[in-house]
């Protein structure tokens, strides 16, 4: 269940629960890379989801990556992987 939490702006913010499992030695590393760093583990979490469920914009990446943007849809994984077999073969 959502509950309200109030962020150092005095703003009133929902925040929702969530359970994941993982790795428990990921788990300990985290929470050690978390403590280094000042951070929570779900301050972590939080800002990973939302930068990968944030729709990229193409303007907001370096010109290098967008002029390669979109070149690999049509390849298939297969052919990569078979390339990459017979070049360190």
């Amino acid at each position: 269940m959502p509950r309200s939490t109030y962020d150092s702006n005095d703003i009133i913010r929902i925040v929702a629960k969530l359970t994941l499992s993982v790795d428990k030695a990921v788990v300990t590393r985290a929470k050690r890379y978390a403590k280094q760093r000042g951070l929570s583990v779900s301050q972590m979490v939080e800002t990973y989801l939302a930068m990968v469920a944030e729709p990229s914009k193409a303007d907001d990446l370096p010109p290098l990556l967008r002029s390669v943007r979109g070149t690999l849809k049509k390849g298939d994984p297969e052919d990569y992987r078979q390339h990459l077999t017979r070049k360190y073969r």
